[in-house]
């Protein structure tokens, strides 16, 4: 067993759940939570570029009146376990290289060291960092963010975002996009022929399409400036490193990405193979399986994003999924990504393979129509999964292959709350995937989905923490304003409180009768050691 010891806190919660009651204590928190609340979202105008972006500005009196109202809040100090760290904003560096809302940052950074978080989570984005020109890097704004992250006592897991964000309005770097106008075919492109432009296609990662040099060439000399650049923090603040492998960090393709969010339809999204150099893979491995027609095009009857996937189509009962044409095409499509990620894990573990970094990707949880014998949506996001084949074994022998471990989100996530037309099932479905990479001594980490949670999704991810063959790290996306807004901040406080509220056997303690204590099974997990 693993124990974390504790001091006493002082935020009152029921002995086994999320009650909040008036106090001062109570009053205090609220205070915290209002004032950080407001420190995030201010607009002001980048001098380099003169666009509107959301940056610092949380008046100095409101951060130190914040941090001295939190003084009482403390609560228990990790040694072992568990660890448990927040994301920090997307846009936590600007454009221009500045840091954006940064005494807000500061504040919510000393609230969480009060708190009793391990530490926190920092994208670092390629379109910042590199912007202008290839092997130009501007690292100033993330390195004076982590100088704040290390002086604050925190540790920090570095995620290297190799893809945009339409909701941060981060693109790839400019040079990317400059060679995109020319050479459309470096993005992911779907049936109808619209692009993805927030990642690259798995087909340019060995062709020489930038400037002479590969995909995968271009993300090495990336990480190497990484890593020298931020040498004096790793393996001391900087314990984590999670490598970017597509769509929103997440090795999988951009299936879902021109679906109407909130869509009744609850589509399976679209195969992503159509761009000029993934079908020329799909041509050539055709043509070795002696059927060069399979090589023409993607499966005719694919669903559309929205549409309905198991009716009609290439997903229905007995359709092409299950033929030998099928079969062909979702063995070569999942390799594609299955070779996408094994390059991808191989460059970010032989970087930091003289290091005491961990390093990590990020796998997605794709849950809808998992309750169909088809499995659709996560098939066209790149993962055979069907009731005939297991999706996630080969996915799980290449992280250990190049010993990497996962990053799981969706464990806040319950099969109760999704919609019954969708056929979702996330419980069942991380279950599935756990026990892939446990089978293979992958270690797994956790995320969660959604920042707007209820007591229930802090149950359900206290469960996956504590169950066996449990979780050792825990990213909780994210810092902003919604994190600590005074519905959701004090949700989550009470959250890390109950933690220390686990019931444990006075044998297995082996500390002072008084003392407090966290109680995580570790003793079955299979690795220790990634």
């Amino acid at each position: 067993m693993s124990l974390i010891r504790t001091s006493p806190a002082m935020f009152p919660t029921s002995h086994r759940g999320f009650r909040q009651s008036g106090s001062n204590n109570n009053n205090q928190m609220m205070i915290i939570c209002s004032k950080l609340h407001k420190g995030f979202g201010q607009i002001i105008r980048c001098s380099k570029s003169n666009l509107p972006l959301r940056v610092t500005s949380h008046p100095q009196s409101a951060a130190s009146n914040s941090i001295k109202a939190s003084q009482d809040l403390t609560f228990s100090k990790h040694e072992d376990g568990v660890k448990l760290y927040v994301g920090l904003p997307l846009d936590s560096v600007s454009e221009c290289n500045s840091i954006n809302h940064s005494r807000a940052i500061a504040a919510g950074l000393r609230a969480l060291k009060l708190l009793g978080v391990e530490g926190v989570e920092l994208p670092i984005w390629w379109g910042i960092s590199e912007k202008e020109a290839m092997g130009k890097y501007e690292w100033s704004g993330y390195l004076a963010l982590v100088d704040m992250v290390q002086k604050s006592g925190l540790k920090l897991h570095v995620s290297l975002c190799f893809h945009g964000s339409k909701e941060e309005n981060i693109p790839l770097p400019k040079w990317v996009s400059e060679i995109g106008e020319s050479k459309p075919d470096i993005f992911f492109a779907d049936r109808s022929g619209k692009r993805y432009k927030d990642c690259l296609s798995f087909g340019v990662d060995n062709l020489p399409v930038f400037y002479g040099k590969t995909a995968v060439q271009v993300h090495q000399e990336f990480i190497e400036s990484f890593k020298m650049s931020f040498a004096p923090f790793m393996g001391s603040t900087i314990t984590g490193v999670t490598v970017g492998m597509g769509p929103d960090g997440e090795l999988r393709y951009p299936s879902h990405h021109d679906q109407i969010k909130n869509s009744v339809d609850h589509g399976a999204g679209e195969f992503q193979c159509y761009d000029e150099n993934m079908m020329r893979s799909l041509k050539e491995n055709a043509e070795s399986a002696g059927n060069p027609l399979w090589g023409l095009c993607g499966p005719h009857d694919a669903p559309s994003y929205n549409q309905q996937p198991i009716l009609n189509t290439f997903f229905k009962e007995g359709g092409s999924w299950e033929t030998a044409y099928g079969d062909f095409f979702l063995s070569w499509y999942s390799t594609q990504l299955i070779s996408h990620a094994d390059r991808m894990l191989s460059l970010a573990a032989s970087s930091f393979r003289d290091t005491t970094v961990k390093v990590s990707g990020k796998l997605p949880l794709v849950p809808s129509w998992y309750r169909s014998r088809s499995h659709p949506a996560e098939v066209t996001a790149g993962f055979y999964n069907t009731i005939n084949r297991n999706g996630y074994e080969e996915i799980a022998k290449i992280f250990y292959k190049n010993s990497c471990g996962t990053i799981l989100p969706g464990m806040d996530m319950l099969d109760e709350q999704q919609p019954n037309e969708s056929f979702s099932s996330p419980e069942l479905l991380l279950a599935y995937i756990k026990d892939a990479c446990r089978k293979h001594s992958v270690e797994v980490c956790g995320q969660n989905l959604n920042v707007a949670g209820t007591i229930k999704n802090f149950e359900q991810i206290k469960k996956n923490l504590v169950a066996e063959n449990g979780i050792e790290l825990f990213l909780y996306q994210k810092m902003g304003s919604e994190f600590f807004s005074p519905e959701n901040f004090p949700l989550f406080t009470a959250f890390v409180r109950s933690l220390n509220q686990l019931e444990v056997d006075s044998d297995d303690l082996g500390i002072n009768e008084g003392e407090g204590a966290l109680l995580v099974p570790v003793k079955n997990r299979l690795l220790q050691t990634v």
